[in-house]
């Protein structure tokens, strides 16, 4: 936390600012008649009441200078939303498989992850956990003389001496709810429980729950090898999967599952149900191994809704023959926070497991340690888990998921092209759907604005006039164009691109201030300004391709759904020889040609930079 209290604020953009950005990003979206009619609204909000409600806005924001304008109504939009978490919020990350195959069996695997997600919590507890920092210059500040130095600057003008060598600290904020955390139903606004004092793990297998302690009396760690004999214990449990498990309701519609959670506490289940809620996260072993990358992202981001506790914080799933993966919550927190336990509990589990393969696990009575939840279950209860399990079934059933390796190159071979990596691949999305379907549409890309006090995310509009005719000319009429050209239109892409990232980074997106706008109007009663009723708005916020890309060296994929019927999900990394893309699609959009018209406009985008001929 040594840079938190010096952290800048988020700035609120400029109200012409966030309606010129607008208007770009509805340009390529509309035809000209359209394009009129939003201009004008846009005109008569910006001189009426949007320059009314900007204004409030930036007043509320001086007086809250602890946070960010963003902070509560972002909350405030996870929270309210009464759809199902799975699906609609929880994306996955998959874990690689630990280097030394050996050490990919499923006890051993889950014993080590679980000792370093605590080790974790500890150094996180303890203050020891170094700032999250986003290195420009990495030569310059990712050093052991910059840390030693920065240590002696006050809280108060740290982030100034790491802004000083380009580097710049993230906000920390998010971190406390990793753990113990649980996103409650409750009616209209659900809530986020967090009970630090808790020292139990939960572990989900074959739909039973059980909780036993990974910290003692003195918040030391629980011994690897009593860890170790406690899974062991529970992975050779026999008893038949119940009949009714209770983790298919964390899948149910927020309201339902508020009221049914009701019945629960009335049915003599509060203690138990606050067992689950308060502990340190939910461990999730498999009982079978994973057959490819498409299996494994159906199991980690849905599976089969009796093994997972959507509503933990997280879910750390362990399958049969190692392989990890976490699912999690999205109200508490965003990628950047999540992405960091991640890298260090690969690192630490793999660099300095706390078990080997030969390690025998304690002798002791783990049937004593650990206990076994039961639910108290009425037959209007049971009746309910089966029907949440009935309509689990039939949405996972709607879902496809698939995933391509470009193999020809990345980002080594786009940076000597001049070119901006992130920029091609979004091209190529562009490219796709226009391919498939004929027509550019509404696309979201998510940026962290985690370089600010509170900051949560931006959304980069990667859909631009740029790429709409970048996309025209590759799709339709390549043979009219020279290489030449056409590495012309990337190189403007690109360049727009870059700016679009840089903007979002930094605060100067428009969808988050519009959003903060439109949010502070229906908190004070006041009518909804047409701006928010132009079709045009809806539509570009019917985000029909929905992207997000991580990159780590310990990540294997990540995934998450569509946010729309008619969208793609679409999680994507370009490595340094090569580009990964996974897409999730419901009937009505077919993943797997999308797919297939991805990988072709990477193939002349690729052919275009190397001065061939592209065709159609």
């Amino acid at each position: 936390m040594h840079y938190q209290d010096s952290l800048p604020r988020l700035p609120i953009p400029k109200l012409e600012d966030t309606i010129r950005r607008y208007l770009s990003a509805q340009k390529p979206l509309l035809d000209d008649s359209q394009f009129r009619k939003t201009e004008q609204l846009c005109k008569s909000f910006e001189n009426g009441i949007g320059r009314e409600l900007h204004k409030q806005l930036v007043a509320q924001d001086k007086q809250n200078k602890h946070t960010s304008y963003i902070s509560a109504p972002w909350f405030d939009m996870y929270l309210t939303a009464r759809d199902s978490i799975v699906l609609n919020f929880n994306p996955f990350m998959a874990f690689n498989p630990d280097p030394k195959s050996e050490y990919n069996d499923q006890l051993t695997r889950a014993t080590n992850m679980t000792v370093s997600a605590i080790r974790f919590l500890k150094t996180l507890r303890a203050g020891l956990l170094e700032p999250e920092v986003f290195h420009l210059n990495p030569a310059k500040s990712d050093t052991n003389t910059f840390k030693r130095l920065v240590r002696f600057v006050p809280s108060s003008l740290s982030w100034y001496g790491a802004y000083l060598v380009n580097a710049y600290p993230l906000d920390m904020s998010q971190y406390f709810r990793l753990f113990n955390s649980t996103r409650v139903p409750k009616p209209s606004r659900d809530e986020l429980f967090t009970e630090c004092e808790a020292r139990h793990l939960l572990v989900l297998r074959k739909g039973h729950c059980y909780v036993f302690d990974v910290l003692d009396q003195d918040d030391n760690i629980v011994s690897a090898s009593e860890i170790q004999a406690h899974l062991k214990y529970i992975l050779s449990d026999h008893s038949p999967a119940p009949e009714f498990p209770l983790a298919y309701l964390t899948s149910e519609n927020r309201n339902v599952w508020a009221e049914l959670r009701q019945k629960l506490v009335r049915s003599g289940n509060e203690e138990t149900l606050r067992k689950v809620d308060s502990a340190v996260f939910c461990l999730c072993l498999d009982d079978f191994p994973i057959k490819d990358l498409v299996h494994l992202s159906h199991n980690m981001l849905h599976g089969d809704g009796t093994n997972r506790w959507f509503d933990k914080s997280f879910n750390l799933i362990i399958a049969k023959d190692g392989t990890a993966a976490v699912n999690f919550e999205h109200a508490w927190g965003d990628g950047v926070a999540m992405l960091r336990f991640f890298n260090e509990v690969f690192k630490d589990s793999t660099q300095m497991p706390a078990v080997t393969p030969q390690s025998q696990p304690a002798t002791i009575d783990s049937s004593v340690a650990v206990q076994k939840l039961t639910f108290k279950l009425n037959d209007a209860l049971k009746t309910s888990i089966t029907a949440a399990k009935e309509k689990f079934d039939a949405t996972m059933k709607t879902l496809t998921i698939d995933c391509i390796q470009f193999q020809r190159g990345g980002k080594e071979f786009l940076k000597k092209q001049k070119l901006s990596p992130d920029a091609v691949a979004q091209l190529a999305f562009q490219m796709a759907f226009l391919r498939q379907y004929g027509q550019t549409v509404a696309t979201y890309e998510s940026c962290s604005t985690a370089a600010f006090k509170h900051g949560r995310t931006e959304t980069i509009r990667p859909a631009s006039i740029f790429t709409k005719r970048c996309s025209e000319a590759f799709v339709r009429e390549p043979s009219k164009h020279s290489a030449g050209e056409l590495q012309q239109m990337m190189a403007e892409c690109s360049k727009y691109h870059g700016q679009l990232t840089k903007e979002a980074a930094m605060g100067q997106g428009f969808d988050r201030h519009l959003f903060a706008l439109r949010y502070l109007a229906a908190a004070k009663g006041i009518t909804l300004p047409e701006l928010y009723l132009d079709p045009a708005y809806e539509q570009i916020n019917h985000n029909i391709l929905s992207t997000s890309t991580l990159s780590s060296p310990a990540v294997n994929l990540g995934g998450f759904a569509p946010v729309v019927p008619d969208g793609f999900g679409i999680g994507y990394a370009v490595h340094d020889d090569w580009i990964g893309c996974n897409v999730s699609s419901y009937p009505g959009r077919n993943a797997r040609e999308f797919l297939q018209c991805v990988e072709k406009a990477l193939e002349d985008m690729f052919d275009a930079l190397e001065g061939k001929s592209v065709k159609t």
